[in-house]
């Protein structure tokens, strides 16, 4: 996090002494990254943080990725996946690749464990449901529509709320939705999920006023914060491609007091305050984090472009250096057609993409959009897994073809009379409607 936050007892000077009413030590650790140069936090254990046995290796989390030389659109109806396993053991990873891991999650049961990710950070968003992390860095409540950040390392168990049945999506019933949905991102390549450089200030890490958030937008963990418990506590731990079990002779979440500029936080995606133009402006506007080669982009409802003569849909791209993937959350996104809640869309790098046909015209003189949506862009190409293929709408990549396109010589002929030269009869070029508007080259 780029700045600093305490919670709970500490002792004036760090690596002092600080000791438990019963007169032992509290026992600190120093939690940071990138070798002692990176952001950390002081945490202070009521027990060592080295007491641990009966490690073992669980199962691997190394994704199967297919179809790694195939470049094309994608489309995926994630809206029907079915409830399995936890807030861990229940994520099923669709793409990928060194850099970023992009996983959608459906609980069907509690967590029984604690968990840490010592392979990467984790970047949640709650589509549905509600609940609570608890952290060793204290407690977050969290929503829908929440982005959680939980930095590498980080012990924390996920309790989420059964979910009431007027939350959950149309036509579903608690079978399929016991408590809520989430898309997650993870870090493979040891970066970190971060707020933009560009927006906070390089003397300070304060938030710059033109930001689309502050600090103000963050919750951060709060009370309770330590337990004090003895007995056998199981946790897991994420490294080296797979999971692999510890136990504890203590409650692992035993901090009485922590300060830094290393922890989890919560930004809501409501929160973001949308960039806008006289023009359309590029997809930059909307990024939210970043990590190493890739980034997360909000789009969120807002006003639109305010040109009189504004295009207000995306113009066609060719993001040459990036693969974007786009994860619908709500409301009308105009760009796309036959694209539900809980879709997500794949545009690999080098193929140009923008709006469907139709929808180009459809949108001008909009002045407003509901869409919300999460985007990933990366800057290697994300490889999608064998559970992304059995949600794949194979004709995606058609969906374009509907109509707008030049007419061939052949049609033009036979649905305008033109002769074949492209001219009307006395000899004027014609558009392609035949109405004589002097459109030339009407076959390039």
């Amino acid at each position: 996090m780029p700045y600093y936050m305490k919670l709970g007892n500490l002792p004036k000077t760090r690596h002092t002494q600080f000791r438990r009413p019963d007169g032992a030590l509290y026992s600190e650790e120093l939690f940071g990254t990138e070798g002692f140069v990176g952001p950390t936090s002081t945490l202070y254990h009521i027990h060592p943080p080295t007491q641990v046995f009966g490690w073992n290796t669980k199962y691997s989390t190394k994704p199967e990725y297919v179809e790694t030389s195939t470049m094309r659109m994608r489309h995926l109806k994630t809206h029907a996946m079915k409830p399995k396993g936890d807030a861990v053991t229940g994520r099923v990873v669709l793409f990928g690749n060194a850099d970023v891991e992009m996983a959608i999650c459906t609980p069907a049961e509690q967590m029984s464990y604690h968990f840490k990710n010592g392979q990467g950070d984790e970047c949640f968003f709650i589509h549905y449901g509600r609940g609570t992390v608890h952290s060793m860095f204290g407690t977050l409540k969290f929503h829908e529509k929440d982005y959680i950040v939980i930095p590498k390392g980080t012990i924390y168990r996920i309790e989420f709320d059964d979910l009431p049945d007027d939350q959950r999506p149309q036509g579903m019933n608690k079978a399929d939705m016991p408590f809520g949905r989430f898309v997650l991102f993870e870090t493979c390549n040891a970066s970190h999920i971060q707020p933009p450089p560009r927006y906070l200030s390089k003397t300070t890490s304060q938030f710059l006023e033109h930001a689309p958030y502050c600090e103000r937008d963050l919750r951060i963990p709060e009370y309770p914060l330590a337990y004090d418990e003895l007995g056998d506590f199981e946790v897991r731990i994420k490294a080296l491609n797979a999971v692999h079990t510890y136990t504890y002779h203590y409650h692992p979440l035993d901090v009485v007091g922590w300060d830094g500029c290393y922890y989890p936080y919560i930004f809501n995606i409501d929160d973001f305050a949308p960039i806008v133009g006289k023009l359309h402006m590029p997809p930059p506007i909307h990024q939210t984090f970043e990590g190493h080669n890739f980034v997360i982009c909000s789009f969120c409802p807002r006003m639109l472009d305010f040109h009189p003569n504004a295009i207000v849909v995306p113009y066609n791209h060719s993001n040459i250096d990036s693969d974007e993937i786009l994860y619908y959350v709500e409301g009308n996104y105009k760009a796309r057609k036959g694209i539900d809640i809980g879709s997500i869309s794949l545009h690999p790098q080098g193929i140009p993409h923008g709006p469907h046909p139709g929808t180009v015209e459809a949108s001008l003189g909009a002045k407003f959009t509901n869409e919300l949506a999460v985007m990933c862009d990366t800057f290697r190409p994300m490889y999608p897994t064998k559970e992304a293929l059995a949600l794949d709408d194979a004709k995606y990549p058609e969906s374009w073809k509907e109509g707008h396109y030049p007419l061939t010589k052949d049609r033009m002929h036979s649905e305008t009379g033109f002769p074949l030269n492209g001219t009307s009869p006395n000899g004027h070029a014609k558009s392609a409607s035949g109405k004589g508007e002097g459109v030339t080259n009407v076959w390039t």
